[in-house]
């Protein structure tokens, strides 16, 4: 009852201060970081290890393929026992997987260290929330401390092929991993220390729901494996047919045992809210556009523009700057006006940014494309802390891990989806023509993605 009576307009430093924002917001940034960070090292890694097209697909789309499909599980297990000792888990098992990676001998090794980091990624992200929802009760703070959240998520994404570049081109691609280590240590010592925790709601005896965990990750997997390896194969290959066969078989099944579920990972009763089932499908549509541009991005400066890795990253710094411009000012005005309006502009500026690709090509002027890296980032910044807390006011909080978990496995769906579809359109029809292809699928994807901010996020009469 006293968050109603609190000021709309505390700051954090008013409520529980700095330290527990900038303790999650570090392992989070890890997080998003290694989605992005490999982009611009593909190359030199398929060189040096050796490693084929396929498993470099892998090496980038395996780690969001087992971060999107744990992510629920993470959350319920978050609901159940805590978040604090949840995020913790992750961030000491995502901090032993890049030491892994980067001292790993064969592409099978850094797959399967990469594998590892995704599972430790789902443990943090929708603890990372709740304990944000936790630590920042009142509306306005939250909305700000949601707002930082949302900037490091743009931030990492973008920075990611920046830091890549320079840390590949001064170091070597194994610096792209061990660059995690310190950072996840010192993650660990400021969440013990400045993180307020408390138990699950009771319900951490329940059964952790593992047949529906199993079908989800399945439906996930085979959607993936699909979409990357039909670029090499075609659609009618075996593979590819076995992969959509599973999804079509998985999904039914998994939502069948959630229904029947006693504890189910995925209250589906959530989805009766007209306003998180959009947010969810926002968060889908976001990535795919995003992460999608961000994979095809650094091959089209490295293979069409001929660009080494550090140039590859200092070209697409302009998108980088954008988020810390761009979300802290979505995280103020969602704190005056609610979510719906950042959300909404964030997309169409997004959309048009990404659209704004389709005259890219051998001969493009780079400083025509500094409008579209731009938009791009603007948009994305803006709409991510706008998203977040649409879809965490949309849940009741005692299922604040499950909403997180929700929002958090679309969006890396979202990703899964757009990079392996890039690999498809690139390999029929050529980088740059694969380029605009994408860029079509995923600005349309972000003007959808507006209109249901605006239509079905409209406040309940």
């Amino acid at each position: 009852m006293t968050r109603t009576t609190r000021e709309p307009a505390a700051s954090l430093s008013q409520t529980a201060g700095w330290s527990p924002l900038i303790a999650l917001c570090l392992g989070y940034f890890l997080v998003i970081l290694d989605v992005t960070v490999v982009t611009v090292a593909i190359p030199v890694i398929g060189a040096r290890l050796p490693a084929g097209l396929t498993e470099l697909q892998w090496v980038v789309d395996g780690y969001t393929l087992v971060f999107a499909g744990l992510l629920l599980f993470c959350g319920g297990l978050n609901d159940r026992v805590g978040g604090k000792p949840v995020f913790l888990a992750g961030l000491a098992v995502f901090t032993v997987a890049s030491a892994w990676c980067g001292l790993a001998a064969s592409a099978g090794a850094l797959i399967g260290a990469r594998l590892m980091q995704g599972a430790g990624a789902a443990a943090m992200v929708p603890a990372s929330l709740a304990l944000l929802r936790e630590a920042y009760p009142e509306r306005g703070a939250r909305a700000r401390a949601f707002g930082v959240w949302g900037m490091v998520a743009g931030i990492a994404a973008c920075a990611g092929p920046v830091l890549g570049g320079v840390l590949v081109s001064a170091i070597g691609w194994r610096a792209v991993f061990f660059v995690n280590i310190p950072f996840g240590l010192l993650g660990v010592l400021l969440t013990v220390r400045h993180v307020p925790g408390r138990a699950g709601r009771g319900t951490g005896r329940r059964g952790l729901d593992a047949p529906a965990q199993v079908a989800g990750a399945l439906c996930l997997a085979g959607l993936a494996a699909a979409l990357i390896e039909a670029g090499a194969r075609g659609w009618a290959s075996p593979v590819v047919l076995g992969g959509l066969a599973l999804f079509v078989l998985a999904l039914p099944t998994f939502l069948l045992l959630e229904r029947r579920a006693s504890a189910p990972m995925l209250p589906l009763g959530l989805f009766a809210s007209r306003r998180f089932s959009a947010s969810a499908a926002i968060g889908v549509l976001l990535n795919l556009g995003f992460y999608g541009l961000l994979f095809v991005v650094p091959l089209y400066f490295q293979q069409v523009r001929h660009l080494d890795a550090m140039a590859t990253g200092l070209a697409m710094l302009p998108m980088a700057l954008m988020p810390p411009i761009a979300s802290p000012l979505s995280g103020w005005v969602a704190a005056r006006t609610g979510p719906r309006p950042p959300m909404a502009y964030g997309l169409i500026i997004g959309g048009i940014g990404l659209l704004s690709w389709l005259p890219a090509d051998a001969g493009t002027s780079y400083w025509a494309l500094l409008v579209p890296l731009m938009l791009t980032g603007f948009g994305t910044g803006f709409t991510m802390p706008a998203a977040t807390t649409a879809i965490m006011e949309a849940a009741p909080p005692e299922l604040g891990g499950a909403a997180s978990a929700v929002f958090n496995a679309a969006r890396q769906t979202g990703s899964a989806i757009g990079v392996a579809l890039v690999g498809t359109l690139v390999a029929g029809g050529g980088l740059v023509p694969g380029l605009h292809a994408d860029v079509v699928v995923g600005g349309l994807g972000f003007l959808i993605a507006a209109a249901l901010a605006v239509f079905a996020l409209r406040p309940a009469q």
